[in-house]
C-alpha cells in the first residue's frame, strides 16, 4: 500500500491536465502516486493521458457521477494511507506535500488538512474556494479566513500559522483514507458543491481535527467545471447547504435554524431578482423545493451528532456581520 494517492477527478479537463500535470508529477516524493479518476469525459482527456502519461494509473468511471460519487467510486479502488483530493485546475509548488504529511504523521487525531489556496490569476490574493481554511456560521453559511463573501484578501502572511478549521476545501483535501471510508466519504446525493463541508462536519462530529497548513501552497484557477455565476451552481449550493444542516445539526437547533434560514434564502432570492439574475432567483426556490422533497431520505442519514462540533460554529450570523455591521475580515476568532 502506498502512503499517499493524489487523486484528480477529471471531466473534460484535458487542457488542465496538459497544463498542470508536469509540475504535479515533479513535486511528488517517492511515497506518492498520482491517480486520475475520469468521470466519463467526452473530450480528448483519455487519449492525451494514454499518449503522454501512460505511467499514471487511470480509473475510468462509466458515467459522469458528479464530484461526490465520482470520487467515491474511484477512491474505493485505491489503497493508500492518505488521499489527496485535488482539482485538475491547480498549480502546485515544489514542496506542497511534505509539510502536510509530516503534520498528519505527527498527530493521529488530525483527519484532514487543507493547504493555503491562492489565486492562480492574482497570485498574491487568496482564492475563493478555500483561502486559508473554512468556517461556518450558526445558519449554515460557509466562509473562510482570507475570503468573506465578496472580499478576497491579499496574502501578507497574516494566516501563516497552523490552525484548526471547521472545513477544508475539496479543491485540495488531504484525508486519512481509513476515516474517509469509515465516515462514508462524500455524500453521493450532493452531486457537487458543499459536499466537502458536509464530510468535514462528520469528521468534527466524530471528534477528529481538520487543520490548515500554510507551509503547503497551491494556486487555484477556480470555476473549472461550473463558473461562479451559474444557476445550476446556485441551485446546488443552496440545496446542499440545507441538506448539510439537516444531517449534522443537533436536533434541538433544527427548527429555529431552518425558520431563519428559509427567511434568509428567500431574501437572497429577491436580491438576485433585483440584480437582474432571474435564473439564480429561480434556482433558490428550486433548491428549497428539492430540499423539502428530499427531507425524509436525507434525515435518515443523520449519524452521531456532537455538541462539541456545533460549538465550533461561528455563533452569530455572517450575513449580519457583512451587510449590517460592514465587516470584511475574519481572523479565525473575530470579525473586523
Amino acid at each position: 500500500m502506498i502512503k499517499l494517492a493524489i487523486a484528480i477527478l477529471n471531466w473534460n479537463g484535458k487542457n488542465y491536465l496538459e497544463q498542470f500535470l508536469p509540475a504535479l508529477i515533479a513535486s511528488c516524493p517517492d511515497y506518492a502516486e498520482v491517480v486520475i479518476i475520469d468521470n466519463a469525459s467526452t473530450d480528448d482527456s483519455l487519449a492525451f493521458l494514454s499518449e503522454h502519461y501512460p505511467q499514471l494509473r487511470l480509473i475510468v468511471n462509466d458515467q459522469n457521477y458528479g464530484f461526490s460519487k465520482g470520487y467515491n467510486v474511484g477512491l474505493r479502488q485505491i489503497e493508500a494511507e492518505y488521499y489527496c483530493l485535488l482539482n485538475s485546475d491547480i498549480e502546485v509548488t515544489p514542496s506542497w506535500i511534505e509539510p502536510v504529511i509530516a503534520q498528519m504523521d505527527a498527530n493521529d487525531q488530525i483527519a484532514a488538512v487543507q493547504p493555503k489556496l491562492l489565486s492562480y490569476h492574482q497570485r498574491n490574493q487568496f482564492e475563493y474556494a478555500g483561502a486559508a481554511g473554512g468556517f461556518i456560521d450558526k445558519y449554515g453559511y460557509p466562509f473562510c479566513r482570507g475570503r468573506f463573501f465578496d472580499v478576497l484578501e491579499e496574502d501578507k502572511g497574516q494566516y501563516d500559522t497552523e490552525k484548526q478549521i471547521f472545513w477544508a476545501s475539496g479543491a485540495a483535501l488531504f484525508v486519512r483514507s481509513k476515516l474517509y471510508h469509515q465516515l462514508g466519504g462524500l455524500d453521493d446525493d450532493f452531486f457537487a458543491h458543499m459536499e466537502e463541508i458536509d464530510f468535514c462536519w462528520r469528521i468534527n462530529n466524530a471528534g477528529y481535527k481538520i487543520m490548515f497548513n500554510p507551509q503547503s501552497v497551491i494556486y487555484h484557477i477556480g470555476g473549472g467545471t461550473l463558473p461562479k455565476e451559474n444557476p445550476f451552481k446556485t441551485f446546488l449550493n443552496y440545496r446542499n447547504d440545507l441538506f448539510l444542516l439537516l444531517k449534522n445539526l443537533p436536533k434541538r437547533r433544527l427548527a429555529i435554524t431552518f425558520f431563519i434560514r428559509f427567511f434568509l434564502d428567500i431574501l437572497a432570492a429577491f436580491v438576485f431578482l433585483l440584480q437582474g439574475h432571474g435564473k439564480d432567483c429561480k434556482s433558490v426556490f428550486k433548491a428549497m423545493h428539492a430540499f423539502v422533497k428530499g427531507y425524509t431520505s436525507m434525515k435518515q442519514k443523520r449519524g452521531v451528532i456532537s455538541e462539541d462540533a456545533y460549538r465550533m460554529m461561528y455563533p452569530h450570523s455572517i450575513v449580519f456581520a457583512r451587510f449590517i455591521q460592514r465587516k470584511k475580515y475574519f481572523d479565525g476568532e473575530n470579525f473586523s
